[in-house]
């Protein structure tokens, strides 16, 4: 257990924390912590990707395989944040327990993975592909704040974490899923880690599809509106015309 790591990430992060807030005197708490959440996300999607598809093994083959130097700094790393975030979550109560219980989980699996020594590589899967989508959640958020959410910048961020959310973390997340299950090198533990996260993702997942049908379903209704009041000021136009 690389808990030396573990202490580090969390003090980086915080501090990174501090920084934020130290810098962005006019903005509140959450504005702050979203810059972190943005930096981890960017950061360990890098991280993570280079683990999976360049240093390996490859995680649809080797799930459950001893964890290398690589992978046990990119859990350390992720930790750390989760420790942090999870924290934060908690002191200022800004999560529904849907989130928290998301939270928790990843807390357990990495923990689990960094205690066993074991199964880092489909781990970090895993975390690529929670957190690819991260940066665009908290993009679209500070479009909301700044107020250019209603743009086709903030409808370009939607349609893109759907797509993303979608195949990712759903679609391919299925196929790591299944090999996971199906490996004789994973653990019990870690299954049931699977089980209860790929649960969490399609909670997610149900939740999305809704909220993209809702969007859809009023910037349709916002469109026939418009086109109904351009014919309207059309016939006018041409009525005053004849006049």
């Amino acid at each position: 257990m690389p808990v030396l790591e573990v202490i580090c990430s969390l003090i980086g992060w915080f501090c990174l924390y501090a920084f934020f807030s130290w810098t962005f005197t006019q903005r509140g708490p959450e504005w702050n912590c979203r810059l972190v959440t943005l930096s981890h996300g960017v950061a360990i999607v890098l991280l993570t990707a280079y683990v999976v598809f360049i240093d390996g093994p490859w995680p649809f083959t080797h799930a459950g395989s001893e964890n290398t130097k690589l992978q046990t700094f990119a859990l350390a790393t992720c930790l750390g944040y989760f420790f942090f975030d999870m924290g934060w979550c908690v002191f200022h109560r800004t999560e529904g327990p849907v989130m928290l219980a998301h939270h928790t989980a990843s807390i357990a699996c990495i923990l689990v993975a960094l205690l066993m020594g074991k199964s880092g590589c489909e781990t970090c899967s895993v975390i690529f592909g929670s957190e690819i989508t991260n940066p665009l959640l908290q993009t679209r958020w500070f479009l909301r704040k700044v107020g250019l959410y209603e743009s086709l910048l903030g409808d370009a961020v939607d349609l893109l974490f759907i797509l993303l959310f979608a195949t990712v973390r759903v679609g391919v997340g299925t196929v790591m899923f299944y090999c996971e299950l199906t490996s004789p090198r994973t653990t019990l533990i870690m299954k049931l880690g699977g089980v209860f996260m790929y649960g969490l993702a399609w909670v997610f997942m149900v939740d999305i599809a809704k909220f993209g049908y809702k969007k859809t379903k009023a910037k349709y209704k916002r469109w026939r509106e418009n086109h109904r009041l351009r014919e309207l000021c059309k016939e006018n136009l041409d009525s005053n015309k004849n006049n």
